[in-house]
């Protein structure tokens, strides 16, 4: 007799937890092993579901074949996992067991943020201390797996960013499980991801759910804290790519009231990557996406800017044959473009003459 869709789910997902219980106990007799086994479980969390098992998470029959936009093409292990334990809460104490006994060990926290980011918000009823050991956790292991999608600008933590923006940050009842200083370190790591992972749509909903923070009466409000989170985030990123798409989505802080302070420090960090050399040493493409942000965020004051840069440039005579390079290079593109046009014209004009 064949067994049901909903059971062999069940079954697979029991194995699963089964082989994260062992992988953990072993980590836990064997000290030697102990980093190199849970760097490999946290691998393993964050692997994609291959087509087989897919169908059998999914619910799928064998003979099923899933749908190319029923969107979950990058379905990972943890995405099941973490619903799986909130479905049977039970499933996994056992890990959590062990995982309290490893808090400490590298790539812990990061297996938890993966594994148990909705059981904390959606099943746990445990005590306040516990919850302000778990919302920690969640925290730093969360901030640990999203920098390791930055450095390979990809976004397989997609999923557990937008769970805890969409799911818990914008609903007080969850957000407010963890405490008080979890809470605000969550919004701050949100913060310094928002753009990285193109949800700045939610940006002003996402403002308004800001808790209180006690230096905000010399900070500012939320807007200034999210920008001061945001130009620490730009000066740490060194992934030329990364950097890049994040001044492509500045033009969400447009429009945003900011203290002065906060307002001089976004345009310092901007201004840091318009020229060559140090402390950033930007590439080509970073100080043109950084004039076109400044100009777009501060347009007053924008042409005595670029009057004073080409002053400072000045000062940079190693880069003043790569500098005219360019310009010859972007001279002549634009005159081979141009010409390129009025050749097109004139054609489509006799064409349309000869018709005519």
């Amino acid at each position: 007799m064949q067994q049901a869709p909903a059971d062999r789910r069940s079954t697979y997902l029991a194995a699963l937890t089964q082989e994260i219980e062992r992988k953990l106990q072993k980590a836990l007799i064997s000290p030697g092993q102990r980093p190199e086994l849970l760097q490999k479980l946290f691998a393993d969390a964050a692997l994609e579901i291959e087509d087989r098992a897919r169908d059998i998470i999914l619910k799928k029959d064998e003979d099923e074949i899933a749908s190319a936009d029923d969107g979950t093409e990058n379905l990972c292990f943890y995405d099941v996992l973490a619903d799986y334990y909130v479905e049977a809460p039970g499933s996994g104490k056992s890990i959590l067991d062990l995982i309290v006994q490893l808090w400490s060990q590298s790539f812990v926290s990061h297996i938890f943020a993966l594994l148990f980011h909705k059981w904390l918000f959606e099943v746990s009823v445990e005590t306040s201390e516990v919850l302000l050991r778990y919302g920690s956790a969640l925290v730093h292991g969360a901030s640990n797996v999203f920098w390791i999608d930055i450095q390979a600008n990809r976004r397989r933590f997609f999923s557990l960013f937008s769970y805890l923006l969409e799911e818990v940050a914008l609903v007080p009842d969850r957000s407010n499980k963890i405490s008080l200083q979890a809470r605000r370190d969550l919004y701050l790591l949100l913060s310094r991801f928002l753009f990285f992972y193109k949800l700045d749509d939610l940006l002003e909903p996402f403002l308004k759910h800001f808790p209180a923070y006690p230096n905000a009466f010399l900070v500012g409000g939320p807007e200034d804290i999210f920008v001061i989170e945001l130009t620490d985030q730009l000066q740490k990123l060194k992934v030329e790519p990364v950097l890049l798409h994040y001044l492509s989505r500045m033009g969400a802080l447009k429009g945003l009231e900011l203290r002065m302070a906060t307002s001089t420090r976004l345009k310092a960090c901007l201004y840091s990557f318009t020229s060559p050399g140090g402390p950033m040493y930007p590439t080509r493409a970073v100080r043109h996406a950084a004039w076109d942000t400044l100009d777009l965020l501060f347009p007053v004051g924008r042409y005595p800017r670029h009057v004073i840069s080409v002053f400072f440039r000045l000062l940079y005579p190693w880069y003043w044959p790569s500098s005219c390079w360019n310009f010859i290079v972007t001279c002549v593109t634009t005159v081979v473009y141009y010409i390129l046009r009025v050749i097109i014209s004139s054609w489509e004009n006799i064409r349309k003459s000869k018709r005519s």
